[in-house]
């Protein structure tokens, strides 16, 4: 593609598809046209994007009569097996933000930092994993790579931004003193930690958690890892906080862990315990990078090793990997 392409944001109004705007602005990704659709409630709306103003487009059947080259989707599940493939039938590439392809053998699910190759064999849908999957995904590739993976056991504390708007004034709410009933959660979240993100399945895991499982398999291509999760919300606004203890198949040292992190594309390595530095919620926020501090050894099995991984679960975590996805979508269309 050598003219810049044309895209659409779908749910352009929401957290993350705004968020998307502030990203693509910030990167300065070229287009020709750009689109704005969201649902009827919110068409008519003007949203002002490099300091132009756009009428936001009811999204239906013929949105995307018009060319669309990119198209980025951030309205739901049900929005995208509907819509995704209308909008792919007609030429668009859709790169989905929901959990509606994640798991179609069809469709890749891509971090770029970790399977950009697998881009190229899609079929008009990209899938952006889940955001708790993606900060571990840019974690792990490394050591799979030098010294392959046996096991790995997920421990989350995920922010409330996770859970859009309704979940972000539940914290407000609680913080505020409010006898509100929460809106998003089943308990309030405020002084709480819930051990429930998703529904909950027939085998006692929620559906999180059964997400990170199964998308770290498909992400790394190693259907062998043994793979288990707690995924837990906290009352913090931005950037979700992982421990993950890894087993490795390969022997290691401490250092040529840290070096390997220190020199692997999207990680930023924070880990001075002597002087209290270790990555923080707080400082993750409002940006794109993978944070990774608390590097130690598991003492109970051989070969094994603890991480600490902290990333903005709306910016790495959703919109900006969506954007790396389309920017090497523009490589592969040139």
């Amino acid at each position: 593609m050598k003219r810049k392409p044309n895209v659409a944001v779908v749910g352009a109004t929401g957290v993350v598809g705004s968020t998307f705007l502030r990203v693509l602005e910030e990167r300065d990704f070229p287009f020709e046209n750009i689109y704005m659709m969201a649902s009827a409630k919110s068409a008519g709306k003007i949203l002002t994007f490099k300091g132009k103003e756009y009428i936001i487009e009811e999204l239906n059947e013929h949105s995307f009569d018009k060319p669309i080259d990119i198209a980025l989707f951030s309205a739901g599940g049900s929005v995208s097996a509907k819509y995704a493939p209308v909008a792919a039938k007609h030429g668009a590439i859709v790169v989905d933000n929901s959990s509606q392809w994640r798991m179609d053998k069809d469709v890749p699910l891509i971090v770029p930092e970790v399977n950009p190759q697998d881009i190229e064999w899609n079929k008009g849908i990209i899938a952006n994993p889940n955001c708790s999957t993606i900060q571990a995904m840019v974690a792990l590739k490394p050591l799979e790579d030098k010294y392959g993976i046996k096991r790995v056991v997920y421990s989350t504390y995920q922010a409330v931004s996770g859970s859009g708007v309704k979940g972000i004034n539940d914290l407000k709410n609680g913080i505020a003193g409010s006898d509100q009933p929460p809106q998003a959660y089943a308990h309030p979240i405020a002084g709480n930690c819930l051990p429930h993100i998703d529904v909950f399945t027939e085998n006692g895991y929620t559906k999180e958690e059964m997400k990170m499982i199964d998308e770290t398999h498909k992400i790394l291509n190693d259907y062998d890892i043994k793979v288990t999760a707690t995924t837990v919300r906290v009352p913090v606004f931005d950037s979700h906080s992982e421990s993950i203890n890894i087993e490795l198949k390969k022997p290691f040292e401490l250092e040529d862990i840290k070096e390997l992190f220190a020199n692997s594309p999207g990680i930023v390595l924070q880990d001075d315990v002597e002087n209290n530095i270790y990555p923080l919620a707080r400082d993750a926020a409002g940006t794109d990078e993978v944070y990774i501090g608390r590097i130690r050894r598991d003492f109970s099995v051989e070969n094994g090793l603890n991480i600490w991984v902290v990333a903005d679960n709306i910016r790495k975590g959703a919109a900006t990997n969506t954007i790396q996805i389309a920017e090497a979508l523009l490589k592969n269309m040139e």
